[in-house]
Formats: structure tokens, C-alpha cells, sequence
């Protein structure tokens, strides 16, 4: 059973303000179930290993019909036209990108080499932090495992959307709630970087109280000193685990529940396949159908059948929650009817049969790198921190809080700025721990704004300079 204990990954806050209550619910923080000890999990799938390239193209890049299909950065940068960006010199220079995550990967530095050198881009300057100490890596702890492909894919994606960024890696001592929150504290009292990723979560529900309001406050206070917020909306669709994770029930992902969070959720992208020439085996269009390698084609509602890859399925969090009113960034927004916050704000690519590639030796047990196929929602939330920092270069400064500049667009209509998914749900089917089926409906994605895949996913060419203009 792929039930989570706790929080997902996907959290990002500040220090200093006091808690803004006129977004709570009234009596909301009551509402939360009171635990004393919880734990964060990540929203990843990996584990599927990719083998070795040729000519630095894997197989799985070159058959759009084969059941795992996988991208390389190149094909996610020119299906989202972040390529069109770097090409005029936007790389995130000058800016800095937080990361948050729990434990350590022992193998990171050559697991960043390797992604670098087979996929042809510049080493970045990374600092690994560990403000309350470095727990010992035990590669014989499932749970320690995951964090190292967590960490594996949130540092080499943020780096392949920014590629001139500097990363700052900071690591909480384990995966409970309170480490986690400890770690993002500090980051945010020293003011580390410009946009905090985050791609874990868990039930709004489940969160201790305490932990809830410290946590808002410190969002409110990372706002204020003009960071971005990022967070993963869950791999579960609508569903996630009760508090006790005996079962599963419709439920909000905290943090990307949060109104100063920009929530990610999934989808399945179709892009254009890769191929290698025969000779030089070099990447080249394919001949059929000859484009570029990862044009983009379509993409529907992240929402992988159960036991495909995973025992229930592997679907994009997305809903409305309990504990938060509907935010004044969502009012008059098609699709939000209710009274409360609806997430996800946005999506990403982050379906494991289209899934991108990442090294992670530690996820395979040895010391050298070793390519894996990830998905999740973990793989949208760095690389809209990527684009953050796009927009922060271009800009000269911190765009902050983009929710507001986001809807501002949906109001609008923002066909030129996003790609709007019309297609799928996250309606689920997962097994509770018993082993016996638990369906939870979910919503359908549609035009505008749904609780699957929010607005859209970047059109980063255009969306890009309007946050650096758009979000102060």
C-alpha cells in the first residue's frame, strides 16, 4: 500500500509575521486532528530504472508507443518553451533556488555530474545545508531511500530549468513535521534564495495544529520578504490517507493548501520522441513525425490506472480545503464555486509512464549513478521554481507571491500563457490497510481553472516575462 504517514513533500515559509487569521476558517485550526508526531512524504514514484543512454539518448526516448516513455531535459525545455528563455541568455543567474527535503543522498554530488554531463548543461554552485545536523544515510531504510530520489530529482530539474541558478539544498534531519518545519524556518529567518520548493504534503486534517498556525506564519512571513512558495499537490488524486492511514478520504494537500503557496499538480504530457542517428549517434527530429524532439502535443490530467505502476492510482492531488477560506486571488474564478481554497493553482509534467529522467545511485543501492524514469508531482514543483527564477533574472528582482498574477491571467483568459488541460479527473481507486479498495471521487479537468490541474501548465516563453512584470 502506497499510504503516506504524513506531510507530502512540498512546504515553503518565512519568519516573522503574525498568523494572517482572516484566511482560516473560523475555528479551523480546531478542526485539525491533533498528532503528536507525524511524518512528511514525498511525491514521487521512481524506481524505474532507465538503463544506460547511447549517444546520451535513452531508449525510452525514442517509442511514444512504448508503456514508459521518458523525457531528457531538452524535450521538457522546448515542450514548455523554456528553451526559447535560455536562448536569449534567461538561465536564473544571479538568483537563488531553495530546496527543501528530509534525510540526505549520500551520492548527490555524482548524481549532479552525470545528469550534467549526459544532458550537456553547466555545474551549478549547490550548498547542502543541515541546520539541525546531518542524519546517517542507511540504505537499508525504504524511507530514507525515497528522500535520496526526492533530493536526486528536485536539485538536477531545478538546475535543468535554471541552469545558471544557485541551489541551495537544505536538509531537515528526518521527515517529521517538526524537522521539516525547522529546516524551512531557517531557510527563511537567513533569507536563503528567491523561491522555496517543496514537494511534499499531507492531509490538511492530519497536520498538528501547532505545527498548522507556525507553519501559515511563516508563509505570511516568507511573503513579505518577497519569496515564491511552491508545493506539490499529492500523487493520489483526491484521496489521502486518514490520520491514522487505516484508509483514504477526499482531502486538501497542506502545504500547497496554503493561499500564500502556488500549488502543483500533474499531468501527462505528449511530447515529440527523441531519436539517434544511426551513425553519429547523435540526437536527431525523428522521421516520424519529424519534429523537433519534445514538441509538445497534448497533455491530459495526471491519472495513471491502478496497478499500472503502482498498486492504486497514480494521480494528481487536487480538491478544496477544509481549513482555508477560498482566498480573494479566487474569487470570480470559473470552476470555484465553493466557499474555500481550491488547489491546485498550476501543473507540471509528472506522469510516471511519460515520466523524465534523473540519476540517483543511491535509489540503486551503489556509490556511481544510476538513471531512473520519476514521477510525480515532485517533478512540477522545482521546475516552477526554475521558471520563478527565470522570472526573477529577467525582472531584476523578486516576483514573490505569483497566486495573484496567476488568477489575474485566468480572469482573463490565458490561453498564450499556459497550456489549459481539458482532459481526465482524479478520480481514485486505492487500497486501504487491509488491502481491500477504497474509491474516492474526484473532479474533471476542463476549460480554465479545475481541482486537477488548476490553471495550466507554462507556456514559459510568455508567461515567464509577464511574472517578471506582473508579480512585486
Amino acid at each position: 500500500m502506497r499510504a503516506s504517514s504524513g506531510l507530502r513533500r512540498g512546504l515553503s515559509l518565512v519568519s516573522g509575521v503574525a498568523l494572517s487569521t482572516s484566511v482560516l476558517l473560523s475555528g479551523g485550526s480546531a478542526a485539525i486532528a491533533t498528532v503528536a508526531s507525524h511524518a512528511v512524504s514525498n511525491d514521487i514514484t521512481m524506481k524505474v530504472p532507465a538503463g544506460r543512454p547511447v549517444g546520451h539518448v535513452f531508449g525510452c526516448q525514442t517509442d511514444p508507443t512504448a508503456a514508459l516513455v521518458c523525457y531528457s531535459p531538452e524535450q521538457i525545455q522546448k515542450a514548455y518553451g523554456i528553451d526559447k528563455l535560455q536562448g536569449r541568455g534567461v538561465t536564473g543567474a544571479g538568483r537563488t533556488i531553495v530546496i527543501i527535503d528530509a534525510f540526505q543522498n549520500p551520492t548527490m554530488a555524482s548524481d549532479l555530474a552525470a545528469f550534467d554531463s549526459t544532458f550537456g548543461l553547466p555545474d551549478p554552485t549547490l550548498n547542502i545545508i543541515a541546520p539541525d545536523g546531518l542524519t546517517p544515510f542507511d540504505p537499508t531504510n525504504a524511507d530514507m531511500v525515497g528522500w535520496a530520489g526526492e533530493i536526486a530529482l528536485d536539485v538536477q530539474w531545478s538546475h535543468a530549468v535554471a541552469p545558471g541558478a544557485k541551489i541551495d539544498l537544505v536538509l531537515s534531519k528526518s521527515d517529521q513535521d517538526a524537522d521539516i518545519l525547522s529546516a524551512t524556518q531557517y531557510a527563511v529567518d537567513h533569507n536563503l534564495g528567491d523561491v522555496i520548493s517543496q514537494s511534499f504534503g499531507e492531509n490538511e486534517n492530519c497536520v498538528d495544529p501547532t505545527i498548522f498556525k507556525a507553519q501559515h506564519a511563516m508563509f505570511a512571513s516568507a511573503v513579505a520578504k518577497g519569496i515564491t512558495l511552491f508545493a506539490s499537490s499529492g500523487d493520489e488524486g483526491a484521496a489521502l490517507p486518514t490520520c491514522d492511514g487505516s484508509s483514504w478520504v477526499q482531502a486538501a494537500s497542506s502545504p500547497a493548501d496554503d493561499p500564500f503557496v502556488t500549488g502543483v499538480g500533474g499531468t501527462e504530457l505528449i511530447a515529440a520522441p527523441a531519436c539517434r542517428d544511426a551513425t553519429t549517434l547523435n540526437e536527431i527530429p525523428c522521421a516520424r513525425p519529424a519534429k523537433p524532439a519534445g514538441t509538445y502535443e497534448s497533455e491530459t490530467a495526471l491519472n495513471e490506472p491502478a496497478g499500472e505502476f503502482t498498486e492504486g492510482n497514480f494521480s494528481t492531488g487536487g480538491g478544496f480545503s477544509d481549513l482555508f477560506k477560498r482566498p480573494d486571488f479566487q474569487d470570480g474564478i470559473h470552476g470555484i464555486s465553493r466557499s474555500t481554497r481550491g488547489v491546485p493553482d498550476v501543473a507540471y509534467t509528472g506522469a510516471i509512464g511519460h515520466g523524465v529522467l534523473a540519476s540517483c545511485g543511491a535509489c540503486a543501492g551503489i556509490s556511481t549513478p544510476a538513471f531512473f524514469v520519476f514521477g510525480g508531482t515532485s517533478v512540477g514543483s522545482p521546475q516552477w521554481a526554475g521558471l520563478t527564477a527565470l522570472a526573477d533574472q529577467l525582472g531584476h528582482h523578486r516576483v514573490g507571491d505569483i497566486n495573484p498574477a496567476l488568477y489575474a491571467l485566468g480572469r482573463l483568459g490565458s490561453a498564450l500563457t499556459v497550456h489549459d488541460v481539458k482532459k481526465g479527473n482524479n478520480t481514485v481507486t486505492e487500497f486501504d490497510a487491509t488491502d481491500s479498495p477504497v474509491d474516492v471521487a474526484g473532479f474533471n479537468a476542463g476549460p480554465g481553472w479545475d481541482a486537477t490541474t488548476g490553471l495550466g501548465t507554462p507556456r514559459a516563453d510568455v508567461l515567464v516575462p509577464y511574472l517578471a512584470i506582473a508579480s512585486h
